[in-house]
C-alpha cells in the first residue's frame, strides 16, 4: 500500500495574476461543502513560500521575483527528495507552476539512477526560459528549468547578468544536470504555445495528445498510449493544471484556455494514469479562488483530487 503524504505549496510569486497562493484553502474550502473527510486523513506538510517577495519589488523583468522563485523551488526539492527517501508518494497542492521544477528536482534527487517520465496535463507547454520569455512569469518555465535548456536558437529577450546568475543557480538546485530528457515528457490538452516552445517539441520529439485527440481516441486509449510512450522510464510523475480543462469551467485560474477537457475526462484521465505502479508522484496546480465565482473551480479541481487519490489507494 501507498504511504500518502499531503504536500502544501502556497506559492503564487511565479504567477502573473494574484491569488493562487489562497487555492489550497479553497480546495478544502470546496471538500467542506462536499462534506468529504479528504483532508481529516492526512497531516499536511506546508512548504515556506517565498510570496513576501511580491512587495520587494521585481528586479528581473525576464523572470520575475527569479531570487524568490529560487527559494521556494529549493524548498521544494528538499521537501519531495525527504518523502521519496522514506517511500512516501506526494500529492502535491500547489499554487503556480513554476514550484513544479523542485518537485521533479526531488524526485530525481531521490533516485538519480531511476528514469523520470512527465505526463504534463496543461493548456501550456511551460519550457520557456528568460531569454524567450513573452510575459516574464516563471510558472511558463519549470521544465525548462527541470531539463536545463536555455533555447538559446530562439532568444529574443537580453536578460541581465544578475537574472542569469539565477537562472544559472536555479537550473542546478538538486545537481548540476538535467533532471529530465525532453523526450520523456508527454503533453495532454495542450493548446497554447509560442513559436520557441513549439521549437522544442519539435526539435526534441515531444509527444503530444491534443484535446480533440483525447476526445477521437477516448481517455482510456490515451492513457494507454501514454504509459506505452514512456514505457521506457522508471518512475513517471503526473502534474495537473486545472487550465488544461476548458476555459468555461476553468475560470478560477489565471490563464484560462478554450477547447479543454471536460470535468469527466479530467477525472477518468487522471484517475486511470495512476493506476500505473510506476506513478511516484501526483500534483494539482494554479487554483485561483479570486478570478472564480462560488469557488466552482475548487469544487470541481478538489472533485478531480478525490477521485484520482482513491484510484491510487484502490489500486496499490
Amino acid at each position: 500500500m501507498r504511504k500518502i503524504s499531503l504536500v502544501e505549496v502556497r506559492s503564487e510569486i511565479a504567477a502573473g495574476t494574484r491569488g493562487a497562493s489562497l487555492g489550497v484553502d479553497a480546495l478544502k474550502i470546496a471538500s467542506l461543502d462536499k462534506k468529504s473527510n479528504f483532508f481529516s486523513r492526512f497531516e499536511p506538510i506546508t512548504v515556506t513560500d517565498a510570496n513576501s517577495f511580491l512587495w520587494k519589488g521585481n528586479k528581473h523583468p525576464f523572470a520575475n521575483y527569479i531570487d524568490g522563485v529560487y527559494q521556494v523551488i529549493k524548498n521544494v526539492y528538499s521537501t519531495i527528495e525527504s518523502l521519496r527517501l522514506e517511500k512516501k508518494f506526494p500529492i502535491v497542492l500547489a499554487g503556480d507552476h513554476s514550484t513544479a521544477a523542485g518537485t521533479i528536482m526531488g524526485i530525481k534527487g531521490a533516485h538519480p539512477d531511476k528514469r523520470l517520465g512527465v505526463i504534463w496535463i496543461d493548456a501550456h507547454a511551460d519550457l520557456h526560459t528568460p531569454y524567450t520569455t513573452p510575459s516574464g512569469n516563471m510558472h511558463g518555465m519549470p521544465l525548462a528549468i527541470a531539463a536545463q535548456l536555455d533555447n538559446l536558437p530562439c532568444k529574443q529577450n537580453q536578460p541581465s547578468s544578475e537574472t542569469i546568475s539565477y537562472w544559472e543557480r536555479i537550473k542546478k538546485i538538486g545537481g548540476d544536470f538535467p533532471k529530465i530528457d525532453l523526450k520523456d515528457i508527454v503533453y495532454l490538452s495542450l493548446r497554447d504555445t509560442e513559436e520557441a516552445e513549439n521549437f522544442l517539441i519539435a526539435s526534441h520529439g515531444i509527444s503530444t495528445f491534443r484535446t480533440e485527440e483525447i476526445q477521437e481516441l477516448g481517455v482510456h486509449e490515451v492513457a494507454r498510449k501514454t504509459l506505452e510512450l514512456l514505457k521506457d522510464c522508471d518512475q513517471l510523475y503526473i502534474s495537473f493544471d486545472v487550465d488544461s480543462l476548458d476555459s468555461s469551467i476553468s475560470k478560477g485560474t489565471g490563464t484560462p484556455v478554450p477547447h479543454g477537457l471536460s470535468v469527466s475526462e479530467a477525472i477518468a484521465l487522471n484517475a486511470e494514469l495512476i493506476k500505473d505502479k510506476r506513478v511516484c508522484c501526483w500534483e494539482i496546480v494554479e487554483v485561483n479562488p479570486t478570478l472564480d465565482t462560488e469557488n466552482t473551480t475548487a469544487e470541481i479541481a478538489f472533485e478531480v483530487l478525490e477521485i484520482t487519490t482513491q484510484s491510487l489507494v484502490l489500486h496499490f
